[in-house]
């Protein structure tokens, strides 16, 4: 674990989460912003992922949990992912394919076990970095990257969580944030940063997230956890139920980056499935 701290690749990951950190502050999903063709091919990309999940329907089983059609669905990726991504790095940067497309395979689950966890959608946020590092996306498709394609992947993600009934990969249950996702209660906490009404006590308020939920990701993730779970909303998802106490968007933010890289990026068990390459290497960060 020292050495993934210490690595290029960690730096290059966490400089990544919090340059789009800062990219959306203050900003609603609804804000017009830049779709450059990369952005609208990586959207394609997705909606592909989301047909197949409509062409692979569940099968009968006897247990609830963990749909064995997950796994028909995940081999149709393992075998074209490749392709997918080609389709979004042109030509002359083919070489960088495979090694991108492993994190894109990472990024939606693991079919073993039929779940997903906060480490696959680190795999995401990594494939989306590898694709900065390449120069297929650039610095002004900072708001589109979280806006329109993360957000994107988020809805995949949630098709396919609750088409399979994933189980959550190393969930920490009642303790954790949230049972499958991270990231997006981040860049969601700095949406709202500044919010001339909207304060972190309003996200436990059932009006308020109807009402607010497509302007940001953050409220959207807690309409989600509210479909999915029963019962007290400071039972289910305590920790959430703590930062509607925090005063300030900011200080939530803040908490939320230290808690990610404590809870995250620093634990044994989401971190040992990462994957090391030329992209994102292992080797200690090189100054200058």
């Amino acid at each position: 674990m020292g050495k993934w701290k210490r690595s290029q690749a960690y730096a290059d990951y966490i400089g990544f989460i919090l340059t789009l950190n800062e990219g959306v502050k203050g900003k609603k999903l609804t804000f017009e912003y830049r779709v450059s063709e990369a952005i609208e091919k990586l959207v394609a990309l997705l909606n592909t992922l989301d047909r197949w999940i409509d062409e692979t329907p569940p099968v009968d089983q006897p247990s609830r949990f963990g749909n064995k059609a997950y796994r028909t669905w995940y081999a149709k990726l393992d075998e074209e992912a490749e392709n997918l991504v080609s389709t979004v790095v042109p030509p002359q940067l083919a070489a960088a394919v495979p090694e991108v497309a492993v994190y894109l395979k990472e990024s939606v689950g693991n079919s073993t076990r039929i779940d997903y966890g906060t480490g696959h959608e680190a795999a995401f946020a990594a494939f989306l970095c590898c694709l900065c590092k390449i120069g297929v996306l650039r610095v002004d498709d900072q708001i589109a990257i979280v806006f329109k394609v993360f957000n994107r992947y988020l809805e995949v993600m949630r098709k396919l969580q609750k088409t399979y009934r994933m189980e959550p990969a190393g969930s920490q249950g009642v303790w954790g944030l949230d049972d499958f996702q991270f990231l997006p209660f981040i860049w969601g906490s700095s949406q709202l940063i500044d919010h001339p009404y909207l304060e972190p006590r309003h996200f436990v308020d059932e009006k308020a997230v109807n009402e607010n939920h497509k302007d940001y990701m953050f409220l959207e993730c807690i309409l989600f956890i509210t479909e999915m779970k029963t019962g007290p909303f400071a039972e289910h998802s305590n920790q959430l139920w703590n930062i509607s106490a925090v005063p300030s968007w900011s200080k939530v933010n803040q908490g939320l980056i230290r808690m990610y890289k404590a809870e995250c990026l620093e634990k044994f068990p989401v971190i040992q499935h990462f994957k090391f390459g030329s992209l994102l290497p292992i080797h200690p960060v090189t100054s200058g």
